[in-house]
């Protein structure tokens, strides 16, 4: 019988996600020779619907086993990442993110394979450092408990092998006495 998997911890967002999203497309479109007739209409309108869509679509759940996260306007992504797989939580600050009293949590796995570095960047998180904490804390003990248990496993098969060894031993008196 498998585990129940429990939601321990709802991620909320900050609504300066929107705010974030305007700027910082604002700023490639500006550095972009091509991109300024669009950054005319993104600052328009087109933006704030953009950066709302997206805040609406952030999804983030702490479960008992896993992480997981939505996120999407025009290509939804669903990660979920094991929780024994978590090497690393990151906090990362930059100019526009401190103005807008933002935090994007870094997220690395073992076995990572992705060439950027991490397998998610969680931008946003009301309470960002409680969310890491509670993170964190459900990793140590998922591995508590599975640690536990092999150790269970471990001490079985040690107990088993030196019950056989005593009856060996009772066998072979048996046989003397007789």
């Amino acid at each position: 019988m498998k585990p129940e998997v429990k939601v321990i911890q709802q991620a909320t967002f900050s609504k300066n996600i929107k705010t974030y999203i305007v700027l910082v497309v604002s700023f490639f479109l500006f550095i972009s020779i091509i991109g300024i007739p669009i950054l005319i209409v993104w600052l328009l309108g087109l933006g704030q619907h953009i950066g709302k869509k997206y805040y609406n679509s952030l999804e983030c759940q702490l479960t008992t086993k896993h992480l997981e996260f939505k996120k999407g306007v025009f290509f939804r992504v669903e990660k979920t990442i094991p929780l024994e797989n978590i090497q690393d939580l990151t906090f990362i600050e930059n100019p526009i993110l401190k103005y807008l009293d933002l935090r994007v949590l870094k997220i690395e796995t073992a076995g990572n394979s992705n060439p950027k570095g991490s397998d998610m960047k969680l931008i946003g998180i009301v309470d960002a450092h409680d969310f890491k904490t509670t993170v964190l804390e459900q990793r140590e003990l998922l591995q508590n408990n599975s640690g536990s248990v092999q150790s269970t496993n471990d001490e079985k098969g040690k107990t088993e092998v030196l019950l056989e060894d005593i009856k060996e031993i009772l066998l072979d008196i048996r046989k003397n006495q007789k």
